[in-house]
């Protein structure tokens, strides 16, 4: 049998599959999907294996063998298998940095070389030097071990380098290379109750006074019962470890190493839920979802639902029918702080069937979650962007709750869209795929809004109208030019000052949205013009008030704020910009005793910090919750009557064509939150800019209108939905040569593209085109040291962008590697800085 492997080395140059023989003991257990460790060179790697042979395409007498199985159960099934290959055409990166992306951190095992003494008969008698070579210390511990790391050893005898080597060299000493993976399943040693009860009461009255402790131990497992972890019963019955090893050894207890998942929520109390009945307008959306998961039609359905329209119910009946089924089910959320909630809601609902995963958890946490899909204890996994490769074998249903946010688009290497890829599992299963949202990204719409195919029904569903059918809250635009005209130079407009005040006195709750963590967002001598700035990145370094620190968000680079100006000394240094940090000092200073909850990354990066956070603006431990745009979606709090928005205009000025869209939708959820219960809700947005399209057609909550005018721009412009982008990222730390070979690749690329007859501008009504734009310096020229140019692809029809990238680039990615340009390619990039 041959395993043909992905070895995890992620370059150009091994990204292929390897032949090995499989030894003839690993063949009942060996499976497409295996992990497996292999000889690779002289070093031993972790692989994938990704299909069986008979044959190979090398000469057989030439292959190793595979060094170990490291599963008895593959953690990858076929599907997933050919779902990386997809993602490694796709998106241009390496077969094995796709299939790292599936697994959890804890298998991504490492190579740990382990050392013995031969114990061949002509090595001992022949004696080669050993002892001559090796303190007689050293050997007696070598013996001793059954595994030994080298990297222990060295430790232990540092002066003994070179003589270790040597013994490794002249085979006295033999060294074995194995795969280990980063965390193992936790095991807990446990203490059980005696087998046979009636001679356990028995011996119990023959214990000898010296052996008092035993006799209470025995005692206490007896009238308990039942089995506990060793440490537990020591810290309730008291006694030492050898008191219970010795009872174990006479027969009277049981102790054995029992394993223990890592639950995120043991202890926790889930209220169970009942379905609720449906609106007329949620129970068609519902019939739809459902038919489709019960055909195994693959189909991608856009769920577009005002806010507070009451989508999460219609998820959660729709996954009850998939189960009904005995189909699985994958949901996915865009951020960790929309976790807590969804949490409670689906397990209240569907109790231990619910597996989560998420990057707040630790990595055992996640293993043990991944670990209950893989062994099918449970049915719906939930999380954010990499749950979409939960290891299920019979999906029926994938739902991408907030379908329109960037977070489902990864920004390292796989840089995939998990919306693309549930699209590509269900085709795989037979699935249909739910996107939800109340401000549709404008690709999904135009996607879901074209004629279906003749005998097929429109994959747009909408959902109108709000849960018992309650207003949507009435917006406020204040013109903060002209407040700033009248002398109000606070941050807060009279109107917003006096919302505040109004629910203070109601004992109501505000939600306040400001798109800028830190204190400030630049600082500046107001004498010579200095602004603090990144040494490594081309960027204002942002002021925290906290630390009285300056840090680049870029590359986290940290220095203490200076109290005179660098450059000319003078101690007119100022903050400018108003962050997080500043306004909750200001609404301390204006409403004195007013109780903030600040939810941003600074305050929200320990563990379960957004679920504690939020749980005590839940129980109305605090007036106002104040943040970044993680308090803008999905929350649902009955006493929340107040929406502000401190700056609409922070995301609308960036250079990215989709800034309008991504003002419009940030300011539609956030006003979402209010109002969503018994009280009436009110929204006020602070502007500068108040006749903008974006922020006109959110204060009317008008989707339709937005869509029309965005579309206007975007169809003039050539940008998506109008056609592709491929974003092309070169660096370097040496500028010159970075412009060269940026020059050099761009203009190899529209030699390929001109060959296969497509290049040239969208225009003109040409079913297949791609331009090329660039290269030019990128918006954010330089980080991390490292000088960056770009290159942005626009195409249209069925062209493979991806082969076109790959032989553009093959000439720069040889050669010596410190010289190289390191080449980055997003495929549908989200933002283009």
């Amino acid at each position: 049998m041959i395993a043909k492997v992905i070895v995890d080395v992620p370059s150009r140059q091994t990204d292929r599959p390897f032949d090995y023989k499989v030894p003839a003991d690993m063949e009942g257990w060996i499976e497409v999907g295996s992990r497996v460790g292999v000889p690779f060179g002289p070093r031993v790697l972790q692989g994938f294996v990704i299909e069986l042979a008979e044959t190979a395409d090398v000469d057989p007498i030439k292959l190793k063998p595979l060094s170990e199985l490291l599963d008895p159960v593959p953690p990858l099934l076929p599907d997933l298998i050919e779902l990386a290959k997809w993602m490694s055409d796709k998106y241009c990166c390496s077969w094995t940095t796709a299939l790292q992306a599936m697994v959890p951190a804890a298998l991504k095992g490492k190579a740990e070389r382990y050392i013995s003494l031969n114990n061949d008969p002509d090595y001992l008698e022949e004696d080669y030097g050993l002892t001559a070579l090796l303190p007689q210390e050293m050997l007696v511990w070598i013996g001793r071990q059954k595994q030994l790391k080298l990297e222990t050893l060295q430790q232990r005898f540092p002066d003994y380098s070179a003589a270790i080597k040597e013994a490794l060299l002249e085979g006295l000493l033999l060294e074995q290379t194995s795969i280990r993976d980063r965390l193992a399943i936790r095991k807990v040693l446990t203490v059980f109750p005696p087998d046979d009860e009636a001679a356990a009461r028995e011996a119990l009255q023959s214990f000898p006074a010296r052996s008092a402790k035993q006799r209470e131990l025995l005692a206490f497992m007896l009238e308990r019962g039942e089995a506990m972890p060793l440490q537990a019963l020591l810290a309730e019955a008291g006694g030492s470890p050898a008191s219970v090893r010795a009872l174990a050894d006479k027969g009277l207890l049981g102790l054995h190493e029992v394993e223990q998942e890592r639950d995120p929520y043991a202890g926790r109390n889930f209220q169970r839920t009942e379905p609720l009945p449906l609106m007329p307008g949620q129970q068609d959306v519902y019939e739809r979802i459902a038919g489709t998961v019960t055909r195994g039609e693959p189909q991608a359905l856009l769920l577009h639902g005002v806010t507070g329209s009451g989508k999460t119910e219609v998820y959660m009946q729709s996954i009850q029918h998939c189960l009904e089924l005995g189909k699985q089910a994958i949901v996915l959320v865009p951020e960790i702080s929309l976790t807590p909630q969804m949490v409670e809601r689906f397990k209240g609902r569907f109790g231990d069937a619910v597996a989560v995963l998420h990057s707040r958890l630790s990595n055992g946490e996640r293993y043990d979650e991944w670990r209950k899909i893989r062994s099918r204890r449970v049915q719906v996994a939930i999380g954010a962007r990499s749950a979409i490769f939960a290891p299920f074998e019979r999906i029926g249903l994938i739902i991408i709750d907030e379908e329109h946010e960037s977070s489902y688009k990864q920004e390292e290497s796989p840089k995939y869209h998990a919306r693309d890829v549930a699209v590509r599992r269900a085709r795989q299963h037979g699935a249909a795929v739910v996107l939800g949202s109340a401000t549709p990204s404008l690709e999904s719409f135009a996607a879901a809004s074209r004629p279906p195919a003749p005998g097929k029904e429109s994959a747009l569903l909408p959902m109108p109208e709000r849960v018992g059918s309650r207003p949507l809250p009435p917006v406020q635009v204040i013109d903060m030019r002209s407040e700033l005209q009248d002398g109000n130079r606070s941050m807060f407009s009279r109107r917003l000052h006096a919302a505040l005040a109004e629910r203070l006195e109601r004992g109501e709750q505000s939600v306040l949205l400001l798109n800028r963590r830190g204190y400030s967002t630049f600082v500046m001598c107001r004498s010579c013009g200095y602004t603090a700035a990144c040494p490594h990145c081309d960027i204002s370094l942002t002021y925290h008030q906290k630390s009285r620190a300056l840090r680049c968000h870029y590359c986290g680079h940290a220095e203490l704020a200076p109290k005179e100006c660098p450059s000319c000394s003078s101690e007119h240094i100022r903050y400018f910009g108003t962050g997080t940090q500043r306004v909750e000092e200001e609404l301390a200073k204006l409403f004195p005793g007013i109780r903030v909850i600040r939810m941003d990354v600074d305050t929200t990066s320990e563990k379960h910090a957004h679920e504690k956070l939020l749980k005590q603006f839940g129980e109305r431990k605090a007036d106002v919750l104040l943040g970044t745009q993680m308090v803008a979606k999905g929350l649902d709090f009955p006493f929340v009557t107040l929406v502000g928005v401190i700056a609409a205009d922070t995301s609308l000025n960036l250079p990215d064509f989709r800034s309008a869209e991504r003002t419009f939708q940030l300011l539609t959820q956030v006003a979402g939150r209010a109002g969503r219960h018994h009280l009436p809700g009110e929204v006020v947005i602070q502007t500068y800019s108040p006749e903008h399209y974006a922020i006109l057609t959110a204060q009317q909550h008008d989707y339709a209108a937005f869509v029309r005018e965005e579309l206007k721009h975007r169809s003039v412009m050539g940008y998506p939905p109008f056609c592709r982008l491929v974003l092309v990222t070169m660096s370097h730390e040496q500028l010159p040569l970075l412009s060269s070979v940026s020059e050099q690749f761009a203009e190899r690329l529209r030699g390929l593209a001109a060959d296969e007859g497509v290049l040239g501008p969208l225009e003109g009504g040409l079913q297949r085109a791609m331009d090329i734009l660039g290269p030019v310096a990128s918006p954010i020229s330089r980080m991390k040291d490292r000088y960056r140019f770009q290159c942005v692809i626009k195409y249209r029809g069925n062209i493979d962008v991806p082969a076109l990238l790959k032989a553009a680039m093959s000439p720069f990615l040889e050669g010596s590697q410190p010289k190289l340009v390191q080449f980055s390619i997003d495929v549908d990039p989200q933002v283009i800085l």
